[in-house]
């Protein structure tokens, strides 16, 4: 039988996957989504994750597909229906990390029989830290207050689960090792009620004592005989505690062992029982400074995973490319590549094991953040990226130059922050550095110092030296990470490494700069080349390649996490994968990332939200609103501050909010204020009051400055949550309420203008668009989790229902702000990729220039193919020349353009928003073309 054909990826639809919203919910839209015109349904992780996940990225089982979905059965109907559509499925593999707890088999192997256990490699754990009570343990953080006072408190309790011995602690199950359960089993003998009870108990407690310690050395042999005396050890006990005259007994046995039951001295058994274990309880904050595993950033219950071990390769991706062979998937999108030990090495194994014999192989795409100058790895096996460089594009594309300077000027006067944003960068990650990812970083120092102590040459250096500076040179990186491979290090990684550790030295204050050659010479490898005595190759390339899989969680963490909530000039540019201080991007510099994404990266994806993101497409592009108007802008928030200021609290350490809180308040209200709002609408207020009052707080924590996630500042808080709500309190705002309307509506239509244009190049630039779930009409979401808001996909399909007929725009445009208008748009769009994929998937891309009108004001291209082409206009930096904000009217004053460049000779042309032949004996005028909607979008042919 042959191999299926995978379909052709054009255009994805992103689908956040929940219990709520599973596999027959995503069945139900499949209809729609293939009336949208999109080809692909890209589906958040579908593996078995914990119970009652929101996200699916916390995997505990790669193997099985998520029965809280609808399991392989309903996967399975979604396939079918998709593909009676002609639709195909993109699923999100998580090959980092994974969920850790007692619902992963693998997790649960490993702290039972420790370095023992078959799976004791697939996770990134350090057997041997410099903290000696840790050593074969795994620390495991999960208490709530001191271990002592949890032991004595009784919160920790020994039951059996299914034969097997464990020890619970409120949601979290500890195993036991098997061989210590013999302990229990004695003391259940002994008070068994029968001969026939002791001799069946004491039996099993013989049975546990066979097994051998677990500590002690014996052969491979005898550790799997260990495991099958395990198993039935488990299946009798099971029946045991089934078993009314067993039960009893060993119930009263557990008492023994459980703090605070009347036994004086069960803390002490069941602190030696614990003890005994292969991890070691901790309370939780403990986990900056002394865990050993490697984590999902500083997330405890995800760990990293060790992709490169071949058992765990194969393990974890037999689902996924059985899915990929049979069809059901056509593409596969890879997680936080930036996590793996050798991302070039795991994409190629993948895109080896994902090869159909018949010559066809899924499309890969990789979560990767780029830097702004830094480029995608040309020798990776992939299709591209996920999109994040792109959305920057495309924002920053909206952004007036000309704004950058007044918008800096207000910011530094309201808050006080003279700082530049690599200033702030480099301040969290120390950070980041000192607590959250402190441990990872001890872990490294240990590393370079047991290294550096092998040679004559090199043991001077101090742990606490080395510590300190390699900390300094991760600060000053300028990407997430570079990519040393087995081979060492390339120009490009060098040159990164390089400039990184000059940067660290230029600020260091250690007396000894020679440190910072030594650190170079390991990072870059090349010490491997210096032949140094003492230090072995595979030594040096090891720590190497750990330390770049440190800077990437310390990158995350310290700028998506903390420095972008730190930094808040314009706030539409605090987005993963941009750069807030690089402020705008030009018509010409858009153009050249377009012809190079279609030179190099033509499948890359093109994405405008995520279910990352900080803010929708449509807050960013009417923030970027602000960068044409800051005067008027800075004379509200001025007025703004002033009316407000009564309902700032003052406190010991500052008022709350402080002015950078105040500022992203101000930003973010009018930023998501719902167009039509009523300023005395108390309902609709305090709906919003409570998306922005979440999306404070968490914006707060994240900037760790007056509060955060590991010390929550409740009087901080408390005194942010009552500003939001006064200011949103019709009753005691009226006055800031209507200035906030009467602003909002003033840059709405330059905002819905934005939003249309940018809709208009998401699809029709080069790569594959990507929709996010519900943005395909105005998304004025904000960061996780109001960004994963349910969806109303029976408003969008009868939308999209009703407007398919529409020969005119007009009737839209005028009804712009209940944002079928931007659906419309993208359904044309999406018609015109699938009645004609080559020309959008190969096609060239040819900048045009638009004559009679200014400079920077529009971007026009062509795509071109053989003997047709589509040409693209849409306006820029609109604010000053709308002529009808009632239907986004645009005065294009004479603007036009000459279809002989962008296909000479062409006989035909035909708008596609509306199917309406155009004659081209005519001037080409955008007031003609481009009017309802603000967009031209042509179809020519010879």
């Amino acid at each position: 039988m042959p191999e299926p054909a995978p379909r052709r990826l054009r255009a994805t639809y992103r689908l956040q996957l929940n219990a709520g919203f599973g596999f027959d919910a995503a069945r139900a839209i499949v209809p729609y989504l293939a009336d949208l015109g999109i080809s692909h349904l890209y589906l958040s992780p579908i593996w078995t994750a914990h119970e009652g996940s929101t996200h699916g990225y916390d995997v505990v089982d790669h193997t099985t597909i998520n029965p809280a979905l609808g399991g392989r059965k309903g996967f399975d109907r979604l396939v079918a229906a998709a593909h009676d559509r002609g639709l195909g499925l993109v699923l999100d593999c998580v090959p980092n990390h994974m969920g850790i707890g007692y619902d992963n088999p693998w997790w649960v192997d490993v702290l039972t029989w420790g370095r023992n256990s078959p799976y004791a490699a697939f996770f990134d754990i350090d057997w041997t830290p410099s903290e000696p009570t840790l050593a074969d343990t795994v620390l495991l953080p999960i208490l709530g207050d001191h271990y002592g006072r949890v032991l004595e408190d009784g919160d920790l309790v020994p039951d059996f689960d299914n034969g097997r011995l464990v020890v619970r602690y409120h949601e979290h199950t500890l195993p036991i090792f098997p061989r210590d359960t013999a302990d229990i089993l004695e003391a259940a003998a002994a008070n068994a009620a029968s001969q026939t009870a002791t001799n069946a108990l004491a039996a099993l407690a013989r049975l546990a004592k066979s097994i051998a310690r677990r500590r002690e050395r014996v052969s491979r042999q005898r550790r799997r005989a260990d495991r099958v005396k395990a198993e039935s050890l488990a299946g009798q006990l099971a029946d045991a505690a089934g078993d009314p005259a067993l039960r009893p007994a060993l119930d009263d046995a557990l008492t023994g062992w459980t703090p605070g039951r009347g036994d004086a001295r069960a803390a002490d058994r069941l602190h030696r029982l614990l003890e005994r274990q292969a991890y070691r309880v901790a309370f939780w904050r403990l986990a900056a400074q002394e865990i050993n595993y490697r984590r999902f950033f500083d997330i405890n219950d995800l760990a990293g995973l060790r992709m490169e071990e071949p058992a765990l390769f194969n393990a974890a991706h037999e689902l996924v490319l059985e899915l990929a062979a049979n069809g059901a998937a056509d593409g596969l999108r890879l997680d936080h590549i930036d996590g793996l030990l050798d991302p070039l090495h795991y994409l190629q194994r993948l895109s080896r094991a994902a090869h159909r014999s018949n010559d066809t192989a899924p499309t890969i795409h990789v979560e990767k953040i780029l830097a702004p100058d830094e480029k995608l790895r040309p020798d990776w096996p992939i299709d591209g990226t996920t999109g994040y460089d792109v959305m920057a594009q495309l924002h920053r594309l909206q952004i007036d130059p000309a704004g950058q300077k007044p918008l800096m000027a207000l910011y530094g006067t309201l808050t006080g922050d003279t700082a530049s944003f690599r200033d702030h960068v480099v301040r969290a990650k120390r950070l980041t550095m000192g607590s959250s990812l402190a441990a990872e970083l001890n872990v490294l120092a240990n590393s370079l110092n047991r290294l550096a102590k092998r040679s004559r040459l090199t043991r001077d250096y101090s742990l606490t030296g080395l510590r300190e500076a390699l900390a300094s040179i991760v600060a000053h990186f300028s990407v997430y990470r570079t990519y040393i491979g087995r081979k060492g290090a390339s120009e490009t990684d060098r040159a990164i490494i390089a400039a990184a550790v000059e940067r660290a030295r230029r600020v260091a204050t250690t007396p000894d700069l020679s440190i910072y050659d030594f650190l170079r010479a390991v990072l870059t490898t090349d010490a491997v080349a210096d032949r140094t005595p003492g230090l072995t190759a595979d030594a040096i390339v090891a720590i190497a390649r750990k330390v770049q899989q440190y800077t990437s969680p310390v990158t995350a963490k310290s700028v998506e996490d903390t420095a972008f909530y730190r930094w808040v000039p314009l706030i539409g540019l605090n987005e993963v994968g941009n750069e807030p201080d690089h402020f705008s991007l030009g018509v010409d510099g858009f153009h050249a990332a377009q012809a190079e994404r279609r030179a190099s990266w033509p499948q890359s994806m093109v994405a405008t939200a995520t279910h990352d993101h900080k803010r929708g497409e449509d807050v960013r592009a009417r923030l970027a609103v602000l960068s044409e108007m800051p005067t008027q802008w800075r004379r509200h928030v001025q007025k703004w501050w002033r009316l407000n200021a009564r309902k700032v609290t003052d406190l010991d350490d500052g008022p709350a909010p402080s002015p950078t809180d105040a500022y992203l308040f101000y930003q973010t209200l009018v930023a998501i204020w719902p167009p039509g709002l009523s300023p005395d609408d108390g309902g609709a207020l305090s709906s919003l009051a409570e998306r922005l009052t979440g999306a404070m707080e968490k914006s707060g924590r994240e900037a760790k400055l007056r509060t955060s996630w590991a010390v929550t500042n409740e009087a901080y808080e408390d005194g942010v949550r009552r500003f939001v709500a006064a200011c949103l309190d019709p009753k005691r705002a009226s006055a800031f309420l209507r200035s906030v309307a009467e602003f909002a509506a003033t840059i709405s239509p330059a905002a819905a203008i934005n939003g249309l244009a940018q809709t208009a190049l998401k699809f029709t630039i080069p790569g594959v668009p990507d929709t996010y779930q519900g943005t395909e009409i105005w998304d004025f979401s904000l960061v996780d989790p109001d960004n994963r808001r349910p969806v109303d996909y029976d408003f969008l399909a009868s939308a999209l229902k009703a407007d398919a007929g529409l020969s005119s725009f007009e009737p839209l445009c005028r009804a712009w702000p209940d944002g079928r208008i931007k659906q419309a748009l993208a359904a044309r769009l999406l018609a015109a990729r699938r009645d004609d994929p080559d020309l959008f998937a190969e096609g060239s891309y040819e900048p045009l220039t638009l004559a009679d009108i200014p400079a920077g004001a529009a971007v026009a291209f062509a795509r071109v193919m053989d003997d047709r082409a589509l040409v693209i206009a849409v306006p820029r930096l609109a604010a000053k020349r709308i002529a009808n904000a009632d239907s986004l009217g645009v005065d294009w004053g004479d603007a036009r353009f000459d279809p002989d460049a962008a296909l000479p000779g062409a006989r035909s042309a035909r708008c596609l928003l509306t199917g309406a032949a155009v004659n081209l004996q005519e001037p080409l005028t955008l007031a003609r073309l481009a009017r309802h909607p603000p967009i031209l979008a042509l179809r020519l042919e010879r």
